[in-house]
């Protein structure tokens, strides 16, 4: 068999596809199998979900309850069909919540502490406190509101969903971000945004330092003041598309100011960093 000769270290890619047939190649067509069918509604939902009633409502006192138990009573409620279920007094445990795969109204009559309702995907949850650090980290689909303030990591890489303090936030809300929306009622800490990739965050009061530093996509809106924005990250043009996504969500969790959105400032991604490794080696010490 004949060798591909490489010595040519000069030879374009364009050569290069052609010696390896990528040019002369007849596409065939192929069959599509179809593993699922759309209309199937077992599709959306996970293999071992309950089937819950909204209607069907219980509740119970976590006072005297450990963080396992709570979570695992929380599954047994759900397995009966329980829909709506309400926790009293989760005395700022951590960890609370965790890895709900399914939709259901859950309600915390009191503050959580760190990672609580982490890993969610479909329930609707309201936490009538305060929590830690990392609420709704990783979440995937449904609500998650708070009705007090919220810590540092606030959605640390949500992928969907809306995520709603009504308080103020702790630093880097919304790290990593990669979908879903972040409300703030409040103000947010320093690095807000950072990392982010897709997505859109609202803070109704001050953002701290370094705003969207490194973002790769995604939007900021920003209705009070900024101290300072990050790397890569410059005004947006606001449009009426914007004015209108704003107002209708600002008012579903009634966080609307009664000055209207007019003032709201958008940010986004400059896209500079989008070929890092094609930056100078000045540039990449500056953008470290």
């Amino acid at each position: 068999m004949e060798s591909v000769k490489t010595s040519n270290t000069d030879r374009s890619q364009v050569d290069r596809s052609h010696e390896m047939g990528l040019h002369v190649e007849q596409l065939k067509g192929r069959t599509q199998q179809r593993f699922f069918k759309p209309d199937e509604e077992a599709n959306f939902t996970y293999p071992d979900s309950y089937d819950v009633d909204f209607n069907k409502r219980a509740e119970f006192d976590a006072k005297d309850m450990s963080t396992k138990d709570v979570n695992l009573k929380i599954r047994e409620l759900m397995k009966s069909g329980h829909g709506t279920i309400v926790i009293k007094n989760p005395m700022a445990r951590h960890a609370l919540g965790v890895g709900i795969l399914n939709r259901l109204n859950l309600y915390f009559e009191g503050s959580l502490g760190y990672f609580g309702c982490g890993l969610v995907d479909g329930p609707n949850i309201r936490i009538s406190g305060r929590v830690g650090w990392s609420c709704a980290e990783n979440m995937m689909a449904g609500t998650v509101v708070i009705e007090k303030n919220a810590g540092s990591l606030f959605g640390a890489a949500i992928r969907g969903g809306d995520l709603v303090c009504k308080g103020h936030v702790g630093a880097r809300t919304g790290i990593d971000q990669k979908g879903g929306t972040i409300i703030v009622g409040g103000d947010t800490g320093a690095f807000s945004g950072f990392m982010m990739q897709r997505g859109r965050m609202v803070i109704c009061g001050n953002a701290g330092k370094n705003l969207g530093d490194s973002m790769y996509d995604g939007m900021i809106y920003v209705g009070g003041q900024v101290a300072e924005l990050g790397v890569d990250c410059v005004p947006g043009e606001m449009t009426d598309t914007d004015r209108a996504w704003l107002t209708r969500k600002l008012k579903m969790y009634d966080l609307y100011p009664a000055k209207g959105i007019d003032h709201f400032k958008k940010f986004v991604a400059g896209k500079q960093l989008w070929n890092y490794d094609n930056l100078e080696p000045s540039e990449k010490k500056l953008v470290l």
